[in-house]
């Protein structure tokens, strides 16, 4: 009888750790089971260069979403993400989305500046005004061969 429960208490032990497993796994794992805590809006940009599935979405610094999905729009010939907002967060219609780079050659996030000024948008809208990010690898290249263009100030001088 008493090897019996020992081996109830050990099993009953087992099954709370299971549970405490997966409970960790969706929640780290950023998993929705019970519905959605979030909506969706999508940019278009000209280059989504370093951006990835499931990189941070940002508003003044905070994270708000990811990046959800990736896809070419080729008739108009851009990029749109489509990104997930938490719900809570309102983004405005004179929005402006930009392409961000955390530290000097760390990971690209989605910088969102919400607006305020009109009307709120509705899901799966269209963020008006996007900026692609800066090719820091172009810009090196320009300065060590020579093709930054100087001023007309200095070149008087």
């Amino acid at each position: 009888m008493k090897k019996y429960s020992v081996d109830t208490i050990v099993g009953v032990f087992v099954a709370i750790g299971l549970v405490c497993v997966g409970y960790m796994t969706i929640k780290l794992g950023k998993v929705s089971l019970f519905g959605d805590d979030y909506y969706s809006l999508r940019a278009r940009f000209s280059s989504v260069s370093g951006v990835r599935v499931g990189s941070p979405v940002e508003i003044h610094g905070i994270e708000v979403g990811r990046v959800d999905k990736m896809a070419l729009d080729t008739e108009k010939q851009t990029a749109v993400l489509e990104l997930k907002i938490r719900k809570g967060i309102t983004v405005y219609d004179d929005a402006i989305a930009s392409i961000k780079t955390a530290g000097l050659i760390g990971d690209k996030f989605v910088n969102i500046d919400p607006g305020g000024g009109g009307e709120a948008l509705a899901s799966n809208a269209f963020i008006p005004e996007t900026t692609s990010p800066t090719d820091m690898e172009e810009l090196i290249s320009k300065y060590a061969f020579g093709d930054v263009k100087k001023d007309k100030k200095d070149n008087a001088e």
